[in-house]
């Protein structure tokens, strides 16, 4: 007969290999889901971006998932949330880096604080040209802060238009650096609000959903940002001036979490690459027609706009070049290598 002792020790030693067996069974099915991926198999992948869905940005976004989806013959599922549903663009980067989130779009002014190299595409009249800021995306400057952005186990994927910025205010016309004394503008980050002092207003911090009030109420004469975002919030009721200056330039990126990256096979990746690339020069293309049509939609609805002649520009960088060397100062070797490259491909 056997003794209570030697009953207990069986089913204590039942206990341990069903919790072996169960631990194993995991650690296989773990295993399967990767063998699966290496071989091929479907993919989830989440893109979250805050912008509204009717937002020519968005609407690429949703052609890019749908073309992945549709050319990887169902190997990958990206499944898109956008307008801020799963995250907003102030939470969206430490998703990604934390692996909370696959895949997401948005500006590289919120990626700054992660990665200070993004802020080069703040200082004022380094790219002079759309064709320029494709040459220096596309080339060494991309790459360049691809890899910073890898360094946070983040995979750039694409590098995505959003257009130069501009200034605009409700007191004068802004013609010459001047022109600026006085005022109280608001800019959207550091760099910006350096330039505005280097030009000789006062820079205010506030958000954008704060600006049309703001500006209606005189607290601050104006602003700078793209034209697409000052004919979205109908910036023309509450400014009279537009200044087309094109000393900055917005950009967005759609970053991958490093390790949803890895999950795809060489082949996966060759299809979202191709993908993304088609998506970015489709947007690029956008951009610009955005830019100056909602310039001209901004001139109809009553603004008084003024283009800044090639001849003048000089003048421009004269008096901004201190935020340039302020940026090279803080960001050492990197920064006189971001400014360079910059500059190179204005040359070619």
């Amino acid at each position: 007969m056997m003794t209570g002792k030697r009953k207990r020790l069986i089913f204590v030693m039942a206990l341990a290999v069903s919790s072996m067996l169960l631990l194993s069974g995991c650690g296989l099915g773990k295993m399967a889901r990767e063998h699966q991926a290496s071989q091929g198999g479907p993919v989830e992948l989440k893109l979250a971006y805050h912008l509204p869905q009717n937002h020519y940005l968005s609407q690429g976004m949703e052609r890019f998932a749908q073309r992945v989806n549709e050319r990887s013959g169902g190997t990958i599922k990206i499944t898109t949330y956008p307008a801020g549903q799963l995250y907003t663009d102030k939470s969206m980067n430490d998703a990604i880096m934390s692996g909370g989130l696959d895949m997401g779009l948005n500006s590289t002014a919120m990626w700054t604080t992660v990665v200070p190299a993004l802020n080069v595409l703040d200082v004022p009249f380094l790219l002079n040209s759309y064709d320029a800021v494709g040459r220096a995306m596309d080339g060494s400057l991309g790459r360049t802060l691809t890899s910073e952005m890898e360094r946070k186990g983040v995979h750039p994927l694409i590098w995505v238009d959003y257009g130069y910025v501009q200034f605009c205010n409700n007191q004068r016309p802004l013609k010459a650096p001047e022109d600026f004394k006085g005022l109280q503008l608001r800019g959207y980050g550091q760099i910006p609000a350096e330039t505005i002092k280097a030009l000789g207003a006062s820079p205010v911090t506030m958000s954008s959903s704060e600006v049309y009030m703001a500006m209606q109420r005189g607290t601050i004469d104006g602003q700078t940002s793209g034209t697409t975002a000052m004919y979205q919030r109908k910036i023309y009721e509450v400014a009279k001036y537009l200044t087309m200056t094109n000393h900055a330039y917005c950009e967005f990126v759609l970053a991958l979490n490093g390790g949803s990256w890895e999950r795809l096979t060489e082949e996966q990746k060759q299809i979202v690459e191709e993908c993304a690339r088609e998506t970015r020069d489709e947007l690029r293309e956008q951009t610009r027609q955005q830019d100056r049509e909602c310039m001209e939609k901004l001139r109809a609805a009553g603004m008084e706009v003024y283009e800044i002649p090639p001849e003048d520009l000089p003048l421009w960088q004269e008096a901004t070049m201190q935020v340039r060397e302020n940026f090279i100062r803080k960001m050492g070797d990197l920064g006189r290598q971001l400014v360079d490259q910059c500059l190179a491909a204005n040359r070619n």
